[in-house]
């Protein structure tokens, strides 16, 4: 009779649970915001109203193609910091905040160059569209300063503690990319 090995069940460590409820609340959050950004548009016409461009097609699509691609040295790095491959880690990490930085650079440009087209306080489209995309702008945000301190804390070497931020870092990057595909989708509905 041969002994058949027990393999004993192994569960997410409590960091990844963390993350994992925070992006369901975020996840949440857009959900609302996206069903009051249609709910708006359906009772509301024209849509965008008068006087307000319709959104540009093309800068925003490169910079969403830009942003995620940053999933791809994100997610090495979390399988690098599994591997104890600190410095292997980190380099993907600075490659990811180096891009991510310029995407959210030139989306706050042109940010507070819609705010000079049309502002919140106009009608409805810009009270959820600058809502809706200054939120996405503070996630980016978030995941960007998550990362960035990563990249100092990983000058310590790698640790069980440190391989969990950043595979819960790596999850709510990828998290906020699909957010981001959502989001620009929204945002240039009108334009489609």
């Amino acid at each position: 009779m041969t002994s058949i090995p027990y393999n004993p069940r192994v569960a997410k460590p409590n960091g990844w649970w963390g993350m994992a409820i925070f992006i369901a609340t975020e996840a949440t959050l857009f959900g609302t915001l996206i069903g009051s950004y249609y709910d708006l548009r359906f009772r509301t016409r024209p849509w965008p109203p008068a006087g307000v461009p319709d959104p540009k097609v093309l800068v925003p699509l490169i910079l969403l193609g830009v942003l995620v691609a940053t999933s791809i040295p994100v997610q090495l790095a979390s399988v690098w910091a599994r591997a104890r491959r600190a410095r292997a880690a980190q380099l993907a990490l600075l490659v990811a905040l180096t891009m991510q930085t310029v995407y959210l650079v030139l989306q706050i440009h042109l940010y507070v160059d819609d705010l000079h087209k049309f502002t919140p306080q106009d009608n409805a489209y810009g009270s959820i569209y600058f809502t809706m995309v200054g939120a996405h702008h503070a996630h980016v945000l978030v995941g960007i300063l998550l990362e960035a301190w990563l990249v100092l804390r990983l000058f310590g070497g790698v640790t069980r503690y440190r391989a969990v931020g950043v595979q819960a870092t790596a999850f709510y990057w990828h998290a906020v990319n699909l957010l981001a595909v959502a989001i620009t989708i929204v945002q240039l509905s009108p334009s489609l």
